[in-house]
């Protein structure tokens, strides 16, 4: 079983990436933030990370440790747009603590010790319904998020800035050997 992780700020083509392993045969989580953002604002709930950032990293871990097991019971590879640790970082760029629980969270539900980083590309960085951050707040975060992996002993390959297709032969290389 191979659970990669693909992370990095918002807007630096993880999505596009995931969608594209996905053509190329492989499984792939989809990012549960986008997600749960759209069930929070049907729901008319303030628990949106631009409200209550606490709160919904709750809901976040939680669901990804659901599509962690889930993944883990199918067996072979996977793809996630983000891991756990990313919901680490998300609190630490905010300045709230980060509780135990996500810690041991982190350490019960690892992914392959190789995590995906996409680098900040503003070239491509647009805002939407679900990314309200600026080019700048992703860029801090995803400094956050190498520290944060890195700090929980997982290696981290910066993905190219380039055309998706360019992208997807070279996590297919690295996960190749």
């Amino acid at each position: 079983m191979s659970l990669y992780v693909i992370s990095g700020g918002p807007g630096a083509g993880k999505t596009t990436l995931l969608a594209a392993l996905r053509r190329a045969g492989f499984a792939a989580s989809a990012e549960v933030s986008r997600q749960l953002i759209r069930e929070q604002v049907a729901r008319g709930s303030g628990r949106l990370p631009w409200l209550d950032l606490a709160g919904f990293a709750e809901l976040a871990l939680a669901r990804m440790a659901a599509r962690h097991r889930q993944a883990a019971r199918r067996g072979g590879t996977t793809f996630f747009d983000r891991g756990i640790p990313d919901i680490l970082a998300y609190l630490e760029v905010a300045g709230l603590p980060v509780p135990p629980a996500y810690y041991a969270a982190a350490a019960a539900y690892p992914y392959a010790s190789l995590v995906f980083l996409a680098p900040p590309w503003a070239e491509i960085y647009v805002n939407d319904a679900e990314r309200w951050q600026t080019f700048a707040e992703a860029e801090a975060l995803c400094h956050a998020l190498r520290r944060t992996y890195q700090h929980l002993g997982y290696a981290v390959r910066e993905l190219p800035r380039a055309p998706v297709a360019d992208r997807v032969d070279f996590v297919r290389a690295v996960v190749a050997g």
